[in-house]
């Protein structure tokens, strides 16, 4: 396995729209493998394929506290969507920003799993808040665009003004 690297905002390759995975392969597996050991290692509890510069719709997530429950995600998609909830997110490609959003309390998400079936879950709470920010990842949206134009800014420019002092 192997620890990639991840894109940061603004980056323009964090807007592409990711295609569909066609086959579940070794291939695949391996890339959904070396995200998880990325996303452990950042550390994260999510991380999607756009992040890596790779353009497929590819998710992988683990919320739990014993970081021993990989969720992966290929192809996935939304079906259902009940309520609203605040929730403070953070995200591997806009380090060290937290920002309030509000996303849907509960979904139901159709996905295919790491060997190429196809299976639905529940989720709320931290975990559905996770699938929907890295499916938004998988459409080229980043967390920080749901917030003012004011805070992209702001957040813009402290992301700048880091990348420059480490120069």
């Amino acid at each position: 396995m192997a620890i990639l690297s991840i894109l940061h905002y603004p980056d323009p390759r964090l807007h592409k729209i990711a295609k569909p995975v066609l086959e579940v392969d070794a291939k695949i597996r391996r890339l959904a493998d070396d995200m998880a050991e990325t996303m452990y290692a950042a550390p994260g509890i999510g991380l999607a394929a756009t992040q890596i510069d790779v353009h497929l719709q590819l998710v992988v997530i683990d919320t739990s506290e014993t970081r021993d429950n990989l969720l992966v995600f290929i192809n996935p998609r939304i079906i259902e969507l009940e309520g609203t909830r605040d929730y403070e997110e953070g995200c591997l490609s806009v380090p060290g920003i937290y920002e309030t959003v509000t996303r849907s309390g509960r979904i139901k998400v159709e996905a295919l799993d790491r060997n190429g079936e196809v299976f639905t879950l529940e989720a709320e709470g931290l975990l559905a808040v996770c699938i929907q920010h890295e499916i938004d990842h998988l459409h080229g949206k980043v967390f920080v665009e749901y917030l003012s134009q004011l805070k992209q800014v702001r957040i813009k420019n402290k992301l700048k003004k880091r990348i420059r002092e480490t120069m």
